[in-house]
């Protein structure tokens, strides 16, 4: 394993003082329980807070900025944060406003966050709890009962966060989330497995002309192992997945993302950017915005994810809404 790492046990803690330690004027750190916030919390806006396992980054704590997130906690690589880390995130940002908590669907961050939101409620703060869950290529996995929350996760926190910054309430913060959510569809697909710091080999084997149709951001198994096939196909099959899942019908304007998991070159990205908006095209979609890049990923794994969320008006002004955040990328 070659992998720029001092002691594995403090891969999380060094990566996050780094990403506090680069945006001094935006960002600060509770360390002891994993979590990042902004500097300067607005207590009459509603907060956004998210956390998950580390691996998946810039999700979630690279998130955290104005018109984004709030705050956002992380546990180690790919394990749920513990149910303090979660409990001081939403602590730590409460608002008058109250507390909007993204959850991506997965048991362990469900069951930490829900725990976490009972604990605060019971200290007066008023909350609401969303789960995300985009991905369409499994309905149960090794870590959900039900879709996974990937890559669409992003939309959900950029267009919760603009509303909330734009001054809507609680409730009409939800509203937005659960408006992405059932618009919003995911499908991935691996070339290699990754290796988390603290385990030192690859999570999964997988053969060099084979392919995971569908992998989840953990590694966990999609529809099926396949030969790999030239980019085009690819997309192809990552496209008719998502598209015909939601559907997604002529005339409709669209957000296009393409994302990678870690380990694929921005060329190859846009490779496979080219080939799906030709097939937005093909379908009559018309392409409003569109993200290639590195959104949610899974440590060092090759692959992609195709996402496509229907948009409306009120959608399309929230994605454009400006933010700022130690990615720099949304």
């Amino acid at each position: 394993m070659k992998k720029f790492v001092n002691d594995p046990e403090q891969f999380v803690p060094e990566f996050m003082a780094g990403v506090v330690a680069a945006n001094p004027d935006l960002l600060e750190a509770i360390p002891e329980f994993q979590l990042i916030k902004r500097k300067n919390v607005d207590a009459s806006k509603v907060a956004i807070v998210q956390g998950s396992g580390s691996g998946h980054e810039p999700a979630h704590v690279m998130a955290v900025g104005p018109g984004m997130l709030t705050a956002a906690c992380q546990g180690p690589v790919f394990a749920a944060p513990p149910v303090d880390a979660c409990y001081e995130t939403i602590k730590s940002v409460a608002t008058d406003a109250g507390v909007l908590v993204l959850v991506n669907n997965y048991q362990g961050d469900r069951m930490a966050w829900d725990m976490a939101c009972e604990m605060a409620e019971a200290d007066g703060v008023t909350l609401k709890q969303f789960w995300i869950n985009d991905d369409v290529a499994v309905q149960d996995s090794l870590y959900t009962v039900g879709r996974r929350g990937v890559a669409g996760n992003f939309f959900v926190l950029k267009a919760c966060g603009a509303a909330a910054e734009a001054g809507a309430d609680l409730d009409a913060v939800y509203a937005i989330a659960d408006k992405v959510n059932s618009n919003v569809r995911t499908m991935g697909l691996a070339l290699t497995s990754c290796i988390p710091p603290a385990k030192g080999t690859p999570i999964f084997d997988i053969g060099d002309d084979e392919m995971e149709v569908g992998v989840g951001i953990h590694g966990e198994p999609g529809r099926e192992r396949a030969k790999i096939k030239p980019a085009d196909e690819i997309v192809e099959m990552l496209f008719d997945a998502v598209a015909n899942d939601l559907p997604y019908n002529s005339g409709d304007r669209v957000a296009l993302m393409i994302n990678g998991l870690g380990g694929t070159p921005p060329a190859e990205l846009y490779v496979l950017y080219n080939k799906a908006a030709q097939l937005c095209a093909d379908r009559g979609l018309t392409i409003a915005r569109n993200y290639v890049g590195e959104y949610c990923t899974a440590i060092e794994m090759a692959g992609c994810s195709l996402t496509l969320l229907k948009l409306d008006d009120e959608l399309e002004k929230l994605l454009a809404a400006p933010a700022t955040t130690a990615c720099r990328i949304f």
